[in-house]
Order: C-alpha cells, then sequence, then structure tokens
C-alpha cells in the first residue's frame, strides 16, 4: 500500500467514527426538544419496520416540544404505538392527525446519569480511532517489512498517522464538550 493511500483509507475509517458519534449522541435526550431523539424509532408499516423519519415529518416547534406529522393518516397509530415502546420513556398524545410530543424536565441525577453514558460513548469512539491509528500502524510496519518504503518514509507516515488521529480525538472531545453542556443546560 502507498503512503497516500494508507492516511487516505485511515482518515475515511476516522471520519465514519466521527458521523457515528454525531448520531449517538443526537439520540441521547436532552431537556431540549430535537428530531434526532426519534432517528431510532422504528415503526411497523404494513407489516416491516420503517424508520420513523421515513413516515412523517419530526420537527421541534417549540423548544420542548416535538411534532410529528405522518404522511400517511392510517400510520398514526403505529407511529404512536412505536414511540410508547421506544426506550425514550416520551408519551406522545394525538389529535388523528399529528402528535405532539412534550420533553420533560430533566432530573439532576438524569442529568448526571445522561452525562455519564455521553462520556462512555465517547471513550468508545476514541479506543476505535486509536483502534484504526493501530492498524494504519501495521499497514506501514508490513509495507516496510516488503521493502515498499524505508525506516524513514515509515516513520513519517507514523508521524502523519498520529496528527490524523490526535484531530479526530480532539473532534470527539469537541463533541463530548457541546453534549455534556446541552444536557446540564437548564
Amino acid at each position: 500500500m502507498t503512503e497516500a493511500e494508507i492516511l487516505s483509507t485511515t482518515e475515511e475509517r476516522m471520519k465514519g467514527v466521527i458521523q457515528s458519534a454525531r448520531r449517538d449522541f443526537g439520540a441521547i435526550r436532552t431537556g431540549r426538544a430535537s428530531p434526532t431523539l426519534l432517528d431510532r424509532v422504528q415503526v411497523e408499516y404494513y407489516g416491516t419496520l420503517t424508520p420513523l423519519n421515513q413516515l412523517a415529518t419530526v420537527s421541534a416547534p417549540e423548544p420542548r416540544q416535538l411534532l410529528i406529522q405522518p404522511w400517511d393518516k392510517n400510520v398514526v397509530k403505529s407511529v404512536e404505538r412505536a414511540i410508547l415502546q421506544s426506550d425514550l420513556g416520551l408519551t406522545p398524545s394525538s389529535d388523528g392527525n399529528v402528535l405532539r410530543i412534550t420533553i420533560p424536565e430533566l432530573t439532576e441525577d438524569r442529568r448526571k446519569e445522561l452525562v455519564r453514558v455521553v462520556r462512555k460513548t465517547a471513550e468508545e469512539k476514541r479506543v476505535a480511532v486509536r483502534n484504526l491509528r493501530r492498524e494504519a500502524n501495521e499497514r506501514v510496519r508490513a509495507a516496510q517489512k516488503d521493502g515498499e518504503m524505508s525506516e524513514d518514509e515509515a516513520r513519517r507516515l507514523e508521524e502523519k498517522v498520529q496528527q490524523l488521529t490526535d484531530r479526530y480525538v480532539a473532534e470527539v472531545d469537541a463533541l463530548l464538550e457541546h453534549k455534556e453542556h446541552e444536557i446540564l443546560e437548564v
């Protein structure tokens, strides 16, 4: 593998870890309404489990309220059932056409628990980035062993991989800091 291939594949995979962190953090409930909160909800639609965002428009008209407008009025009851069965602890109210969810205020204990969950998730993402660094360095050492690159080139490439790792770990830390602030904000 060439230097450019190793760097580009490693960076692409690290970007994937960041996207995964954004998704995971978005699914964690804060005291504020966010349409991403319902991204993991699966609704039974004509016998098939379908993501809610493919069946309805989810918006946040107020800071503590979500509005779900299904495109097919026949699916309102299924959407309501799916939200009640999810692990989110939310209760929708329906008027037959749209669903409204009022996001309850978080208790101090729940906020602390959510911060622990977010920190654990962030640590998992940091570990994933470091594992990608290890894999890239193994490929560099293999290329050096096969005579595809000199020792100096290998050392330079490992330094570049370390810089990539530092950048993406810092990005995970920034996402964590933002999410913690969002959770602890009253």
